[in-house]
């Protein structure tokens, strides 16, 4: 069996990966030259089952509106985007209802609880070279409101059987030291300790490797124009060298997949969410934080990552616009500082990578995976900021479904077919 794998992402590698390990013949493809340079480069750091909430919470339409061309709001629409993906937004919008809110919660936790357990299970032989750390993740809270809600949302943690503790400000300090200059002005915590982080960049270059050695072909810098299906079955995929024929066909380019399905009568509800990040060198600091941590109220996470921290945040509707924006990452910075003011010296834009990126956003919040009416072609794409959470679970439930293995995760309620 022959399989292209379109996306030399997270999603695209670890799905690469599991449909050889079943005997797959297998050719990856990527309009980069390397792996991992688009989405997968330098996003939050984080793994975490205890983190899996769409962003459509109920009333999230009213603080959109409210943050309606506001260049220092944790979600920014920008008008004439808006115009263009309006359906995809009306279905965002109707997705924040609390029913189908408190589904899709669940369908992310429990896929990002397995995708945990195959990251665990099925890629130890990574070790730790991609700065991998199982010190879970801290979120924190600056308002009684926040936390209360927070702790709603962590009772759906409860029932899935996701470990947590709630912290009271002085015990968030005692976790992690560097909190502590800001302990007086939180409202407390809650820490999950099986969640782990770690540079996705570096995962993919390292399982590339381990994928070259196992026989994968790798097409880097060949862009696939089209899928080609003939009597509603895949028989091949054009690049830009040459016509490769295969057997099946997985579409996992992040938020370009949709232009790839489009002239197969799929229309694929993926938008691109542009987040921000911010990658500091720690090697000189005399101390450097050492757990993960989400600060809820101001939208921001801060990841340590070997010699490095990194800090991501912001969410911007603004279509496939790839500036980075100075009021944007300024923001960043005033983030981090407001989080760590001990380490505000550090903070300064001559030492930091800048990033932004396209996260491939469903309506619902739900990674679209699995296959479609049309024979042969799969996806996995869709997951937002959950990429890296959902990947090697991502990955493998659509390889085996690919090359009817036992299923381990049923992807019903996943497929494209939902929408």
């Amino acid at each position: 069996m022959r399989v292209a794998v379109i996306g030399a992402g997270l999603l695209g590698l670890t799905t690469a990966w599991f449909l050889r390990k079943s005997g797959a013949e297998v050719i990856v493809f990527d309009r980069e030259l390397h792996v991992g340079l688009e989405t997968s480069y330098a996003n939050g750091g984080m793994l975490h089952a205890s983190q899996a909430s769409p962003w459509n919470e109920p009333g999230v339409i009213f603080k959109a509106l409210k943050m309606l061309g506001d260049e220092d709001a944790a979600l920014l629409i920008r008008p004439r985007a808006l115009l263009r993906m309006l359906p995809w937004a009306c279905a965002f919008f109707l997705n924040s209802s609390k029913k189908k809110y408190r589904g899709n919660l669940e369908k992310n936790t429990i896929l990002a609880d397995y995708s945990l357990s195959v990251l665990n299970e099925h890629f130890g032989f990574l070790g730790d070279v991609y700065d991998r750390s199982d010190l879970g993740t801290l979120k924190i809270y600056r308002t009684t409101e926040e936390l209360a809600q927070a702790k709603q949302v962590a009772d759906v943690c409860t029932e899935l059987n996701i470990a947590h503790q709630t912290l009271s400000p002085d015990e968030v300090g005692s976790l992690e030291p560097a909190l502590q200059p800001i302990c007086s002005s939180l409202s407390g915590g809650i820490y999950f300790p099986d969640d782990v982080s770690g540079n996705a960049y570096l995962f993919c270059k390292k399982l590339a490797a381990a994928a070259d050695s196992a026989g994968i072909l790798f097409e880097l810098g060949n862009n696939v124009s089209e899928i080609r299906a003939s009597s509603g079955q895949v028989e091949a995929v054009v690049g830009n060298r040459e016509i490769f024929p295969v057997d099946a066909c997985v579409v996992a380019a992040g938020s370009y997949s949709p232009f790839l399905t489009k002239d197969l009568g799929l229309k694929l509800p993926v938008e691109p969410i542009k987040g921000y990040s911010l990658t500091i060198p720690t090697s000189e600091w005399e101390t450097c934080p050492k757990v993960p941590v989400i600060d809820e109220h101001y939208h921001a996470a801060v990841c340590p990552l070997g010699s490095f921290m990194r800090v991501a945040g912001t969410a911007e509707f603004a279509g496939f616009d790839d500036q980075i924006r100075d009021r944007r990452i300024a923001n960043l910075f005033s983030l981090a500082r407001q989080i760590y003011p001990r380490y505000s010296k550090y903070f300064e834009e001559k030492n930091v990578a800048l990033w932004s990126g396209f996260r491939p956003m469903s309506p619902d919040g739900v990674g679209i995976m699995g296959k479609t009416k049309v024979s042969g072609l799969y996806l996995n794409t869709g997951h937002g900021h959950l990429g890296w959470t959902m990947a090697p679970g991502a990955g493998k439930s659509v390889a085996d479904e690919i090359t009817k293995n036992i299923e381990h995760f049923s992807l019903s309620g996943y497929r494209l077919d939902r929408f």
